[in-house]
């Protein structure tokens, strides 16, 4: 079954510059979420065995206390 989803022009362009020749925007958005899977696992784990992890969810409280003061 198809769907259609509608994109503003600036997004289409953007799509349209990253497809490939041969591809259609389906096999373009396939790749494209493919991609970003892959990026998502290589990071997984990259904090193991470190302090970072606490240190990154310390920065964002700290920025949503200052947020909220203001």
């Amino acid at each position: 079954m198809s769907k259609s989803i509608r994109v503003e022009e600036d997004t289409h362009a953007a799509l349209s510059a990253l497809k490939r020749e041969d591809e259609t925007f389906d096999e373009l958005l396939s790749r494209l979420v493919a991609d970003r899977r892959r990026s998502v696992r290589r990071g997984a784990g990259l904090w193991d065995g470190s302090d970072a992890a606490e240190r990154a969810r310390e920065a964002r409280l700290a920025t949503k206390r200052d947020v909220g003061d203001r």
